[in-house]
């Protein structure tokens, strides 16, 4: 990386974390666009640059971490065991989401008082998982390749979601990593129930 986009890329940053400062103390309704450019010390110009609304500053880390996980599945080889490829994409977009366990949780809570923040959160999972969808169905072979891996990636998707509420609900509770281990091998060997119509 060159010194423009290190310097860029600081820039970013500063500007997503001072946001988050501010939704943080005064909420995110009353945080205005240039509160934050302020507290970066940009102008409001440049803070739409990087992000051209609110909610991106928001969910900027959580979709950096998905996006991460998803290019290293992608420059994987085409025989890697997927089993083992996609827990490795699990683990490592939960290990970026351990190291920020304030911005997680601060973004839990904007989403559950902000709409515009919940559906945007919602876009970016629905998008996540229609690429990582789209990368499984090129390396299956046989019938039902598009059902498949659509399957396969809306499991990978609900384990995310599943193990970080788990996880935000309780602070003090089991590690990120322990309870991804669960999920996976619940779901490898079959130990995941599907519900049933009682008589």
């Amino acid at each position: 990386m060159g010194l423009r986009e290190l310097k860029r890329e600081r820039t970013r940053r500063l500007i997503s974390d001072k946001a988050f400062e501010l939704f943080t103390d005064h909420g995110f309704g009353r945080t205005t666009v240039e509160q934050i450019a302020a507290a970066a010390e940009v102008g409001p110009s440049t803070l739409y640059r990087y992000y051209p609304t609110k909610e991106t500053l928001v969910l900027e880390f959580v979709e950096d971490s998905m996006f991460g996980a998803l290019n290293w599945f992608r420059e994987q080889p085409a025989e890697l065991d997927l089993p083992d490829g996609l827990q490795s994409v699990i683990e490592l977009v939960l290990d970026q989401l351990e190291r920020n366990p304030d911005r997680v949780r601060a973004v839990y809570e904007l989403a559950g008082q902000t709409p515009s923040v919940s559906a945007h959160l919602a876009e970016v999972t629905w998008r996540w998982r229609n690429e990582l969808t789209v990368e499984l169905a090129g390396r299956l072979a046989g019938d039902s390749v598009e059902f498949t891996a659509a399957l396969a990636a809306g499991a990978v998707m609900n384990i995310i979601e599943v193990v970080v509420q788990t996880w935000v609900d309780n602070p003090d509770g089991t590690e990120v990593k322990d309870l991804a281990h669960e999920a996976m091998g619940l779901l490898r060997g079959g130990g995941i129930p599907l519900p049933t119509v009682q008589p």
